[in-house]
């Protein structure tokens, strides 16, 4: 009976061949023990993966989530220091003016006038400011400036009023030019009349930010410091007593203004708080998708452990052949 056998290439090649899937193994193994999961994820879930592939679809979609939340909570935060700024302004403009004595003379009137413009201007470039290069009180047009300068500001309002000699009459021509869709919301603002788009910060959860400098209360804000800065204007031909009046009715516009501001940093509070209870939900589910996802590629690490083993100890078997086969010769053989 004729036999057969490897040639000593063909079996040098065979002996190359399995020690390479050897080290394969290895590598995969230690891979698996070192990170906890298998390698091959299409063996473990018998070729059905549409359940990873949804696992993985709203991880992904929850990280797009947590980005919006993010860019959200920065965009509240930094209204809410500009309300706080504006507050600051507005609280030390009013106090001073409803506190204006019937003796006060002429120099400090004035000196409180130029400090009125001083708090409009801070208050004006409150409402010029921009959070990662978005203006937050433009509206839509997050790409510019809400207001034009104080200075400018104050222009155009001299010369609509213009004419006005009396502290009533000043007042009332004041909020005609500040209420009139034409006056400052025509000169004075320069953002868009469309509100910025609502924050997407979860599947079925919108969180809306929409503060734009000509809504009523800043309106009014601005009007209350505006009116106290022009109150020494040497065109208005005011004395000592119609100054006074003119003060006052700019202190009790403010104070007055004050509660819409209160009431708007309130619903901008609440707003945080619910972008910061579903950026808390989210996380909480993201938690709990990779845990399954973890659970679902999990390996076991005893078994690999044993698998790690015993492919060890096949290769040092085959390394030990090897070794063997290389050192026989025609002359051991024959004795």
């Amino acid at each position: 009976m004729s036999s057969f056998g490897l040639g000593d290439l063909a079996q040098t090649f065979l002996l190359q061949r399995r020690g390479a899937a050897l080290k394969a193994d290895m590598t995969r193994l230690n891979e698996e023990l070192t990170t906890g999961q298998v390698s091959d994820v299409k063996s473990v879930l018998a070729g059905n993966v549409s359940y990873l592939s949804d696992i993985e679809g709203d991880l992904r979609t929850l990280s797009g989530y947590k980005v919006a939340g993010t860019e959200a909570a920065q965009y509240a935060s930094s209204a809410q220091t500009a309300l706080s700024r504006i507050d600051a302004s507005a609280t030390n403009l009013s106090s001073a003016l409803l506190t204006i004595a019937s003796n006060t003379v002429g120099p400090v009137l004035d000196q409180m006038s130029a400090d009125a413009e001083s708090e409009m201007t801070a208050i004006v470039s409150a409402l010029n400011t921009s959070s990662a290069g978005r203006s937050l009180f433009a509206g839509a047009a997050t790409d510019r400036a809400a207001l034009n300068s104080a200075d400018t500001i104050l222009a155009d309002l001299r010369a609509a009023i213009a004419g006005n000699t009396t502290p009533t009459d000043i007042s009332t021509a004041v909020d005609q030019w500040f209420d009139d869709p034409a006056g400052f919301s025509a000169s004075a603002y320069v953002g868009s009349d469309a509100s910025i788009a609502p924050f997407q910060v979860s599947e079925d959860e919108q969180v809306a930010v929409d503060l734009k400098a000509n809504d009523a209360v800043f309106r009014d804000l601005i009007k209350g410091a505006a009116l106290a800065a022009i109150a020494a204007d040497d065109s208005l031909g005011l004395d000592g007593v119609e100054q006074q009046e003119l003060l006052s009715i700019a202190g009790q516009d403010l104070f007055s203004a004050k509660d819409d501001l209160i009431a708007t940093r309130g619903a901008l509070g609440a707003a945080e708080a619910r972008i910061d209870t579903i950026a808390t939900q989210n996380a909480a589910r993201d938690t709990s998708l990779q845990f399954a996802k973890g659970a679902l590629l999990q390996a076991d690490p005893y078994d690999t452990a044993t698998q790690l083993e015993a492919v060890q100890f096949q290769l040092q078997s085959l390394y030990t052949i090897t070794s063997r086969m290389s050192g026989l010769s025609l002359v051991n053989f024959i004795r």
